[in-house]
């Protein structure tokens, strides 16, 4: 499978060559933080299947051995690494895809880290756009 996808501003830009390994959404305090969302969505392939076609994310070292990418101009994450932990392989933040229901998520992961309300999340109110204002 070809995936391609970037950042928000487009200054950055990756595709993807192969089958997703895993695709979990984090729950995790630092993934929470860095992205400022209640999950984060991780699609994890070899690292040789990634290449930038445009621009060079920028590394932010998130702890010992993690490492973040994202684009230096708009901030969006991209990437992350851990050679320690999970060497030769990359996280793609799912989001960023062209066209993120190419690839659906399997499962999700660090639910020890999640937000509380998120258990419930699926019982608010649904609405197309914005709420009709009164």
């Amino acid at each position: 499978m070809r995936i391609a996808g970037g950042c928000h501003c487009g200054a950055v830009r990756y595709q993807v060559e192969g089958d997703t390994m895993v695709h979990a959404l984090c729950h995790c305090t630092d993934c929470r933080r860095h992205a400022g969302a209640p999950m984060v969505g991780w699609a994890m392939y070899p690292l040789d299947a990634v290449k930038v076609t445009r621009g060079e994310p920028k590394v932010y070292e998130s702890s010992e051995h993690g490492r973040r990418h994202f684009c230096p101009d708009c901030g969006t994450g991209l990437f992350y690494t851990n050679a320690n932990m999970m060497p030769g392989i990359i996280d793609i933040q799912s989001a960023t895809y062209d066209d993120p229901d190419a690839v659906p998520a399997t499962m999700h992961i660090q639910v020890a880290d999640r937000i509380r309300w998120m258990e419930r999340v699926h019982e608010l109110p649904l609405f197309e756009r914005f709420p009709p204002q009164d």
